[in-house]
């Protein structure tokens, strides 16, 4: 975990928590709420980046709330605080041929993927910090492509 402040100094500067739950992924919910609840978060606060099979590959969709896609880790999330918080789903495409999704999602990137794949976090980061600040409906216009 990881607290720290984006944005420019001033109004707009946001204090933001960064965490990564050590639980698994599939039973995320308990500990993003406990936290959630220790900074007094409101869920519309929060925001989960996640894989999407559903997107092509390093391609970014911001949106608030929503269904889970079949993604364990936001079914336990929304099981444990309600689907009122904001996503920013980084696509990683579909398992190629008749490849089980547990093993494609569990895998490494391909070398062709990891070449690209600084690029995209920074721009996942970005889109994260632009939410913060501007609000979804300006980050959905400047990064969901």
């Amino acid at each position: 975990m990881v607290e720290g402040r984006i944005g420019p100094p001033g109004p707009l500067n946001r204090r933001v928590v960064l965490a990564k739950p050590m639980s698994y992924m599939n039973l995320s919910g308990g500990p993003v709420n406990a936290l959630r609840d220790f900074y007094k978060v409101p869920v519309a606060h929060v925001v989960a980046i996640h894989d999407e099979l559903d997107i092509d590959f390093g391609t970014l969709r911001l949106k608030l709330g929503g269904g889970d896609n079949g993604h364990n880790g936001l079914k336990s999330m929304t099981k444990a605080f309600g689907s009122d918080y904001h996503r920013v789903r980084f696509g990683i495409g579909r398992p190629p041929g008749r490849m089980p999704v547990a093993d494609f999602v569990l895998r490494d990137f391909s070398s062709a993927e990891r070449k690209e794949l600084d690029y995209f976090v920074d721009r996942a980061a970005d889109a994260v910090e632009c939410l913060v600040i501007e609000g979804l409906e300006r980050a959905q216009s400047t990064y969901n492509s």
